[in-house]
């Protein structure tokens, strides 16, 4: 029996445990009060979310979610438990699994790991998130932190900061492109990435002086991009196109999933879709890299809502390019990132 000291934890988003409104309530609760997600004073945030959003989100966010699911459960659960079994095929080190919202949390992604390998000291955390924002990698660091000061103090982390620009995530993401359509028979491809508001990009910029505060900003050398997720798209879209060959005309960049009143990342997609398909494009492709596993912003959100409205418009074909899910050269990727520690940050 091989006697692991260090074992890897991956950490997607979450999901529902069911798409009852009572699963999606608890689920919203936990998600939308999470101050790295709605950044607002606790006592307005708690009147948002529990005053108005949890009173009217749940059942529509249910009927959603039902539309989604699959017979094994939340496509996203679903698919993260593959990656992980895949994953441990190729690491040296065992690989467990944690939600940020929901079931299995960290917490409990850890203490299966302990479970199964009682000498591990050394945990390499491994956030899904290819770009860096605060609704998204700072929030998974952050709880990360706040488990193993209450829980496993003893233990030692380091985490995998994102990859949006790694050559193998570009060149996954690509070939993904070129299995799914033929570009020579597609009008135009949208890269749709998880809107975020404003000013999220200006309070990540450790400058404070450079993020939607100076002309081309993400095109704009600054230290600021080391933590700035407008310009982590937007570099991750480049490279990829220019990967899978398509050219600078045929391809753009949108943000999906709005909320609330606040400005948000631009253009929206919903927007942009309509404009598009008004615009004489009649094949579009859609790719969601902001997601390494399907879920309900894409299935739902794109494969549904999305392609309904771009058809509606006058568009005729619609294709929704699968996220990485289990893509063997996306596993080649991560096991690459896990196995190199100059790599590693300490949490």
């Amino acid at each position: 029996m091989t006697h692991h000291t260090t074992a890897v934890l991956l950490v997607n988003l979450g999901s529902p445990d069911s798409y009852t409104p009572k699963d999606l309530r608890q689920y919203l609760d936990e998600f939308l009060m999470d101050r790295y997600v709605i950044d607002l004073p606790y006592l307005l945030r708690t009147l948002l979310v529990k005053g108005i959003i949890l009173n009217t989100r749940p059942k529509k966010s249910a009927a959603a979610y039902k539309s989604i699911w699959w017979d094994e459960g939340s496509p996203l659960i679903v698919l993260s438990k593959r990656l992980q079994k895949a994953l441990t095929k190729r690491c040296p080190y065992p690989v467990g699994l944690g939600m940020r919202y929901a079931n299995p949390s960290i917490k409990d992604g850890i203490a299966e790991l302990l479970k199964q390998h009682p000498k591990i000291n050394d945990i390499i955390l491994l956030p899904l998130y290819p770009h860096y924002a605060m609704a998204t990698t700072l929030t998974v660091l952050e709880k990360t932190r706040e488990v193993l000061r209450q829980f496993y103090p003893g233990l030692r982390c380091r985490y995998i900061p994102p990859f949006y620009k790694d050559p193998l995530y570009i060149s996954a993401l690509a070939s993904s492109i070129k299995r799914a359509v033929n570009i020579e028979e597609i009008d135009h491809l949208l890269f749709s990435f998880h809107g975020i508001p404003e000013r999220h990009v200006k309070k990540t910029d450790p400058t404070r002086a450079h993020c939607m505060r100076v002309n081309n900003c993400c095109y704009s050398p600054s230290t600021a991009h080391q933590q700035c997720y407008s310009h982590h798209v937007h570099y991750s879209a480049q490279l990829c196109a220019r990967e899978a060959g398509i050219p600078d005309s045929l391809f753009s960049i949108s943000f999906q999933s709005r909320l609330g009143l606040d400005r948000w990342l631009s253009p929206a997609t919903d927007e942009r879709i309509v404009h598009l398909a008004k615009s004489g494009v009649k094949r579009l492709a859609i790719l969601c890299p902001a997601f390494v596993s399907d879920c309900l912003e894409t299935l739902e959100e794109i494969g549904e809502e999305a392609k309904e409205s771009f058809l509606d418009h006058g568009g005729e074909t619609f294709t929704l390019i699968p996220c990485l899910n289990t893509d063997q050269a996306f596993i080649d990727c991560l096991s690459r990132l896990i196995q190199d520690d100059a790599l590693h940050m300490p949490i």
